[in-house]
């Protein structure tokens, strides 16, 4: 991971949990594997081996999906339980970006592409994070996997389709970010801005999820108008930062940005100044088929330079296949 220490100043380390941990290269390992493993499972109780993977200090986080979610109430208590039995800081967590992308009932209601086309841009991105704190914080997590920040580039396209987007002009996707991640963690709830550098000039269908997806865009582009959010992001302090699956071929021709040393290192850290932890998309993602394996997945993530590891297949055997080969 790593070489130096980075510790996040914007928000409390009582706050942000496994973000006030410090970030390390492969190699100086004093982080136990399992913590920087991002768990998930099926339905709405967590396995015993998880609580137990907990209790050793094994586990760096859990994201939840709808189907480990019956009420707000009982999420609550599932992660009291996580916490009670884990002795060091988990990041409990969610996609709870609003509108159609909700996992939580309770809202925001409106979607990133409704508060782009507000009057005022930034009161109404204040207030989807308002409504998301409130949300989350009903049910004991701390952390949201938004904002999404990928400039669309036209109707309908992956972005789009789902509203996913704030707008297709990156000043604005800028206000937005600075303003919903102010408000949403000075709520206590860290935020996540996604899908590094920009999945916005993917078409429809274009799910990285699915299959490979690749953005011919050029580099000017791609740092002069998709890496634009995500400056405003990080000047605002947002706690961690999901790269994306996709292949730049102008930044780096072989490898998905995740996989790449060139854009987590050169651009995100480097270039863009990003200080805080840097967080997989989904490890069993069909844009890595020919990585293979869980493991060389999350081998190759780690040297590329990710932080967290986010194993969302919903079976916690993937969590520990990858913290096995991270040992």
């Amino acid at each position: 991971m790593l070489a130096r220490r980075r510790f996040l100043t914007s928000v409390s380390a009582a706050t942000l949990g496994l973000a006030a941990l410090p970030a390390m290269r492969a190699g100086a390992a004093t982080l136990p594997a399992g913590r920087r493993i991002i768990y998930s499972y099926k339905g709405p109780t967590p396995p015993a081996e998880l609580l137990t993977l907990a209790s050793q200090s094994q586990v760096g986080g859990v994201i939840f999906f709808a189907d480990n979610i019956t009420s707000t109430q009982q999420l609550a208590e599932v992660a009291a339980e996580l916490r009670k039995a884990s002795p060091v800081p988990l990041l409990l967590t969610t996609d709870q970006e609003g509108g159609q992308v909700d996992r939580l009932p309770g809202g925001p209601a409106q979607s990133a592409k409704q508060v782009g086309a507000a009057a005022d841009v930034s009161r109404a991105a204040d207030a989807q994070a308002v409504t998301a704190a409130h949300v989350l914080a009903s049910a004991n997590l701390d952390a949201n996997l938004a904002p999404v920040l990928d400039v669309y580039r036209r109707p309908g396209d992956f972005d789009d389709q789902y509203q996913r987007s704030y707008s297709n002009r990156p000043a604005v996707v800028g206000d937005c970010a600075e303003a919903y991640i102010r408000t949403l963690q000075g709520n206590k709830v860290s935020a996540c801005a996604k899908h590094f550098p920009g999945l916005g000039a993917a078409p429809a269908g274009a799910n990285t999820d699915e299959v490979p997806v690749t953005i011919t865009l050029s580099a000017q582009e791609l740092t002069s108008i998709d890496m634009v959010p995500f400056t405003r992001a990080i000047q605002a302090g947002v706690a961690h930062v999901m790269m994306s699956w996709a292949i730049y071929p102008a930044l780096d021709p072989n490898r998905p940005a995740g996989m790449s040393p060139v854009i987590v290192q050169n651009y995100l850290r480097q270039k863009l100044g990003f200080r805080g932890l840097v967080v997989s998309d989904a490890l069993e993602a069909g844009a890595l088929a020919h990585y293979g394996s869980t493991g060389n997945r999350a081998v190759a993530a780690n040297q590329a330079g990710i932080d967290l590891l986010c194993c969302s297949s919903r079976d916690i055997e993937q969590g520990k296949e990858a913290a096995q080969a991270l040992r």
